[in-house]
């Protein structure tokens, strides 16, 4: 090779090393809005939101989700109130969306169910959580045969100033059986900071050595503290019992430095991503994805040097891989001071 061409490919690798420094980010701006949910069937993504009632999309991929012709069914009319995070997913070959409505403390969960995503919706029923107090963003699943629902709540209405994570049996995905049992308070340092302390968008995975994640948003979606932290169950342990879940030292996916995990870093383009969906096939934790490859997913936040505020936020996709060997620790508590196990680390 001549020295003249030595140069200039030289130059080319300079080029692309600058251009990955200063411009690129491998997270792909989907539409606007907040809290995705999206689940894969074959060959076709399915996306719910809510909008005016609640709207199902389908596209080949994950970006084109947000393409201006994109396939969008309206599903269910609001009779409600305020409709907040729908969650889609399947059982048994039907379709379900779970989704928090009502005004202000009123806000329950309900769910609708159809034959396929983009079929006639029953009408909504409300579900008959344990305690009936404040609940959003529900998420159904089924993990070693069991049926189960995590959601972001209050103890009651007058202890209103932590949103706590609980967790209860379900007989099928519109009916609770037994108590609720909380699994997660915001009561970490990297968690405080706001009004109220917040812990929700909880969503579940399983990872390859078959423990339970429950992936979920701490602080408040109001500002960009919000980031994604992880609750991972130890091994044969009982999803009921709170200490049978470890919760990582930090956020795992964040944009504040001071906030995250030791070995983790903050994002360089979003801001405040959190809220996320893993897009399972099936929307089913027992097809969750192993291996060593990145896998993606899609989450929501602001771009950097954009105002943060709820109008901005918009889906981006992303990827994570599974991190082995991490340990989550803790002190003063009943059970094991660590664990160790599968965690994530995220990327734009």
């Amino acid at each position: 090779m001549s020295s003249q061409r030595q140069s200039t490919a030289l130059l080319l690798v300079l080029g692309a090393i600058l251009l990955c420094l200063v411009d690129y980010t491998s997270a792909v701006k989907i539409r606007g809005g907040a809290d995705p949910t999206i689940m894969k069937i074959g060959d076709t993504y399915y996306s719910a939101e809510s909008s005016g009632g609640i709207y199902v999309r389908a596209a080949s991929s994950l970006e084109g989700l947000g393409a201006p012709d994109v396939r969008r069914v309206k599903v269910w009319s609001d009779t409600i109130g305020d409709v907040w995070a729908p969650e889609i997913t399947t059982d048994l070959g039907r379709t379900f969306i779970h989704f928090s409505a009502g005004k202000d403390a009123a806000h329950r969960m309900y769910v609708i169910s159809a034959d396929s995503p983009l079929d006639s919706y029953s009408a909504e029923e409300k579900l008959a959580l344990p305690d009936d107090q404040w609940a959003i963003d529900g998420t159904f699943f089924v993990f070693e045969g069991l049926g189960w629902f995590v959601w972001s709540g209050w103890a009651s209405e007058s202890q209103n100033s932590e949103q706590n994570l609980y967790i209860c049996r379900m007989d099928s995905p519109s009916k609770p059986i037994g108590q609720r049992y909380i699994i997660s308070q915001p009561r970490e340092g990297w968690e405080q900071g706001d009004s109220p302390l917040i812990n929700e968008g909880p969503e579940a995975i399983v990872d390859p050595n078959g423990q339970l994640h429950i992936v979920y948003s701490a602080n408040g979606s109001w500002n960009n503290k919000y980031c994604l932290a992880d609750l991972r169950l130890r091994k044969g342990g009982n999803p009921q019992y709170v200490w049978d879940w470890y919760k990582s030292n930090g956020c795992l996916f964040g944009s504040h430095q001071e906030r995250m995990m030791k070995g983790w870093d903050a994002t360089l383009y979003i801001d405040g991503p959190g809220h996320h969906t893993f897009a399972l096939t099936d929307g089913a934790v027992n097809q969750s994805p192993g291996g060593t490859s990145a896998i993606p997913f899609v989450f929501h936040g602001v771009e950097k040097g954009t105002e943060y505020n709820w109008g901005n936020r918009a889906w981006f996709t992303g990827s994570f891989v599974w991190w082995s060997k991490t340990t989550y620790s803790r002190k003063n508590v009943p059970g094991d001071s660590s664990n160790e196990g599968y965690s994530f680390k995220f990327f734009e």
